[in-house]
C-alpha cells in the first residue's frame, strides 16, 4: 500500500506541474511563481498530505541535474569574457550579504555569530534555477543572462561552504541524516582559508576529471541512447565524490558540465547530441516546475513548526521581512560601486553599463538551494525552525516580488533581449561561412565528379539562401522561394505520412521498416517546421542594431556607402524581365540596385561579376547592413 501511495504521489505531482505550467503559459504568468502559488494553496486545503522535502531529496536528487542541466545550456566563452562579473557577483557578494544578515540576524535573536552567518549564507545565493527559468521570459540581453547564469552556477559553492564554515564556528555542523549533528572543534581563520581552497580547488579538479572520464567513454559510445544514459550519470558522478572529499559538489558538476558542452561537437555525435538535448529538455521542466511545486507545500509544516519555537510567530515574520529587504538591499549596494571600480579604477571594457547593472541588481530570485540549505540545519541549531521560516520568505519574496517586476524593471529602463533581426543576419553570414568551407574542402576532390559537385552546391547554396531570405521586410502577398517550398513540401510529407499509415493498416510491410520511413518523415518535417516557426517569428521584426564587421576587410572599411539608388523602386533587371526579386542590394560604389541570390536573377551577385565593385549594402527598411563580394565579409 506505501508503494502505492507514493507512486500515486509523483504521478499525481507530475501531472499537477504539467498542468499548471501549460495554464501558466496561457495566463501569461511564469510557470515557476504560478506554480509556487499552487503549493502553498494546496497545503492549505484540508485532507491534502504533508509532503516533507528532505535535504537528502534537493541536494543528491534536485540539484546535480537542475546545476548540470544549466552548465549544459551556457557557454563556457561567454562565462570567460564576464568572469569578472560573474566572480564578484558568486563570491564577493555571498560573503557581503551573508555578513548583513548575519549582522541583523545576530541583533534581533541574540544567537552566535556563527549561527548568525550562517543564515545568511543560505539567504545569500540567488539560484539557478530561479534565475534561468525567470531570465529566459524575460527575454533580457545574452550579457546579461550570461552573468545571471554564471553567477547562479558558482554561488551555491561559496554559500555551501560559508555556512559550513559559520556552523563550525559555532560548534555544530551541516546534518547528512535523521541523527544529531556532530560537534567539531572550533576553526579560525586557517581553517576557514583551508575550507574555501578544498571546496574550490577540489570541487573543479573532481570535475575536470569526470569531463575527461566522461569525454574518453564518449568517444567509444556511438549510439544516441547509451550516450544519453551517460549523461544522465555524470552529474552524480561528480557530485558525490566531491562532496566526499569534502570539496564542493556543485562547483564539480558545474565544471564538469560547462566542459562537456564545450566539447559536445567533438565528443558526441549529432544524433546523439541531439537525444541528450530533448531528454535534458524534458527532465528540466519536470524538476524545475517541481521543486517550486514543493517548496510551496512546505509551507503550512514550516508554520506549524514555528508555532512551537521559543520565538513569537510575529516576530519570526518580522526577522524574515528585515532579511527579504536586507538581502534584497545587499545586491545593489554591493554591485553598483564595485561595477563602477571595475568599469572606471580597473578600467575593465567587460564591465557593465548603469542600466544594465540595475537590472542585474535586481535580478536576485532565492530558490530551491536556499530552502534546501535551510534544511541541512542540525536539528540543535537554535530557532532552527524560524531560520527555515525565513529562507522561505526570502525565497517567495524575491520570486513574487523580483521575478513578477523584473520584466518591468527591464522595459522601464530600455534594457531589451537579443535583436531576432541582428541574430538572423550573424547567422547568415556564418551559415555562408560554413558552407563555403565545405564546398572547399571537396571541390578539388578526384572522386567527387561534376554532377555530384553541382547539385551539392545547388543543395548549400539553397541552405545559405534559406537564412538570407529570413531577413528584409518581404511583401506579405509573396512568398519567398523558400517559403514556396516549405509550404509545398510539408503537403507533400502529410500526403506521403497517410499513404504510410493505409500501408500499416493493411499489414503488408514489416513494421520496423516502417517505422523507420516514420521517422524520417518526422525529422523532415520537424526541420521544416523549425524554420517555418522562426521564420514567422522574424517577419515582424525590425533590425535596430548595427552589425560588427566579421574579419578584417579594407573594402568595406574604406567603402562611404554614399551611393543613390539609380532604380529606387526595384531591381533594373527583374523589371526589364518580367521577374519578381525577394530582397533588393545596392552597389555602394555606381548605385545599381540588384536582386538577392535568392531571387530568379540573382541580378546583385551578376552585377558584382560584371563591375567587381566588391561592396553592397541591403536596401530593405530598417536594415543597414553591408557585404563584401571579394572577401565574403559582413559589415
Amino acid at each position: 500500500m506505501q508503494r502505492v501511495t507514493i507512486a500515486l504521489t509523483v504521478v499525481v505531482l507530475v501531472a499537477v506541474v504539467i498542468v499548471a505550467a501549460q495554464l501558466a503559459e496561457r495566463l501569461g504568468i511564469q510557470p515557476p511563481l504560478f506554480l509556487l502559488g499552487v503549493g502553498v494553496i494546496a497545503c492549505l486545503v484540508p485532507g491534502v498530505p504533508v509532503i516533507e522535502l528532505s535535504p537528502e531529496v534537493v541536494l543528491l536528487g534536485l540539484l546535480p541535474p537542475l546545476l548540470y542541466a544549466a552548465a549544459l545550456s551556457t557557454s563556457l566563452v561567454d562565462i570567460r569574457a564576464n568572469l569578472g562579473s560573474i566572480l564578484s557577483l558568486a563570491f564577493g557578494l555571498v560573503l557581503f550579504t551573508a555578513l548583513i544578515v548575519g549582522a541583523i540576524t545576530h541583533y534581533v535573536l541574540d544567537v552566535h555569530w556563527g549561527v548568525a552567518i550562517a543564515l545568511g549564507a543560505i539567504v545569500a545565493p540567488p539560484d539557478a534555477v530561479a534565475a534561468t527559468a525567470v531570465a529566459r521570459r524575460v527575454g533580457l540581453p545574452r550579457r546579461v543572462t550570461t552573468i545571471l547564469e554564471g553567477e547562479s552556477l558558482l554561488n551555491d559553492a561559496t554559500s555551501l561552504v560559508t555556512l559550513r564554515t559559520a556552523l563550525a564556528a559555532a560548534g555544530l555542523a551541516v546534518a547528512h541524516g535523521e541523527g544529531a549533528a556532530t560537534h567539531p572543534e572550533p576553526v579560525g581563520p586557517a581553517d576557514v582559508a583551508q575550507s574555501f581552497a578544498v571546496a574550490v580547488v577540489g570541487g573543479v579538479a573532481v570535475g575536470v576529471v569526470v569531463f575527461l572520464l566522461v569525454g574518453w567513454l564518449r568517444r567509444r559510445v556511438h549510439e544516441s541512447a547509451a550516450d544519453t544514459a551517460l549523461s544522465f550519470v555524470a552529474p552524480f558522478a561528480a557530485y558525490l565524490p566531491a562532496e566526499e572529499i569534502g570539496a564542493s559538489g556543485v562547483l564539480a558538476v558545474v565544471t564538469a558540465g560547462l566542459l562537456l558542452a564545450h566539447k559536445a561537437p567533438l565528443l558526441q555525435t549529432a544524433s546523439s547530441r541531439l537525444s541528450e538535448r530533448i531528454n535534458w529538455a524534458s527532465i528540466t521542466f519536470i524538476l524545475e516546475n517541481l521543486v517550486f511545486l514543493l517548496i510551496g507545500l512546505q509551507v503550512k509544516a514550516i508554520i506549524t513548526a514555528v508555532r512551537e519555537d521559543d520565538v513569537a510567530l510575529g516576530n519570526a515574520f518580522l526577522l524574515g521581512l528585515a532579511v527579504l529587504v536586507a538581502a534584497m538591499i545587499a545586491r545593489p549596494l554591493w554591485l553598483l560601486p564595485m561595477t563602477w571600480l571595475r568599469r572606471v579604477v580597473g578600467r575593465d571594457e567587460q564591465a557593465a553599463d548603469n542600466t544594465s547593472t540595475l537590472v542585474v541588481s535586481w535580478a536576485g530570485m532565492r530558490g530551491v538551494v536556499t530552502l534546501a540549505a535551510a534544511l541541512t540545519l542540525p536539528q540543535n541549531t537554535p530557532h532552527r525552525p524560524v531560520f527555515i521560516l525565513v529562507a522561505l520568505m526570502v525565497t517567495v519574496g524575491t520570486l513574487v516580488l523580483q521575478g513578477l517586476t523584473l520584466p518591468t524593471v527591464a522595459r522601464r529602463l530600455g534594457v531589451r533581449g537579443p535583436d531576432a533581426r541582428e541574430d538572423a543576419l550573424q547567422e547568415a553570414t556564418v551559415v555562408q561561412a560554413t558552407t563555403a568551407a565545405g564546398l572547399r574542402a571537396i571541390e578539388s576532390r578526384s572522386e567527387v565528379d561534376t554532377s555530384t559537385f553541382e547539385l551539392i552546391q545547388r543543395q548549400a547554396t539553397a541552405r545559405v539562401n534559406r537564412v538570407w531570405e529570413r531577413l528584409g521586410s518581404g511583401r506579405d502577398d509573396e512568398e519567398t522561394p523558400s517559403e514556396t517550398y516549405q509550404r509545398i513540401r510539408l503537403e507533400m510529407l502529410a500526403a506521403e505520412r497517410t499513404e504510410l499509415l493505409r500501408i500499416r493498416d493493411e499489414d503488408s510491410v514489416d513494421q520496423a521498416v516502417l517505422r523507420t520511413v516514420l521517422q524520417q518523415l518526422d525529422a523532415e518535417e520537424a526541420a521544416l517546421a523549425y524554420r517555418v516557426s522562426r521564420h514567422e517569428r522574424l517577419r515582424d521584426e525590425v533590425l535596430t542594431t548595427p552589425s560588427q564587421v566579421a574579419g578584417n576587410c579594407d573594402h568595406l572599411r574604406d567603402d562611404q556607402g554614399f551611393a543613390v539608388p539609380t532604380t529606387p523602386e526595384g531591381c533594373e533587371e527583374c523589371r526589364a524581365l518580367g521577374m519578381t526579386w525577394v530582397h533588393l542590394r545596392l552597389c555602394t560604389t555606381c548605385g545599381h540596385v540588384g536582386c538577392c541570390d535568392s531571387s530568379q536573377g540573382r541580378h546583385a551577385s551578376a552585377h558584382f561579376h560584371e563591375s567587381a565593385h566588391p561592396v553592397m549594402r541591403s536596401l530593405e527598411p530598417g536594415e543597414s547592413w553591408r557585404w563584401c563580394f571579394v572577401d565574403e565579409v559582413l559589415g
